[in-house]
């Protein structure tokens, strides 16, 4: 992911899952799109894997705890000409 968009919830209270659906909501009502990938610190992710879902959950050291980097995963489109 290239570009997306930038959330922070540090609410200790608040799941994962949660805090992702929450800014899955935002972004598809600012960008028009659905999300469906989610960057986190480590240390955000819970012990056991990641809930698996529409959208996925990976860890990412840059991203600072409380952090979400949340949008589109460009991945599937590399090595892909451009017309």
């Amino acid at each position: 992911m290239h570009a997306g968009m930038l959330w922070f919830d540090n609410d200790p209270k608040t799941t994962l899952t949660a805090k992702v659906s929450k800014a899955a909501d935002y972004y598809r009502q600012k960008y028009g799109r659905t999300p469906d990938l989610c960057l986190v610190n480590p240390r955000m992710l819970p012990e056991k894997k990641p809930p698996e879902g529409k959208i996925a959950i990976r860890p990412y050291q840059p991203i600072l705890p409380g952090h979400l980097w949340i949008g589109i995963d460009d991945s599937r489109f590399k090595g892909k000409a451009k017309n």
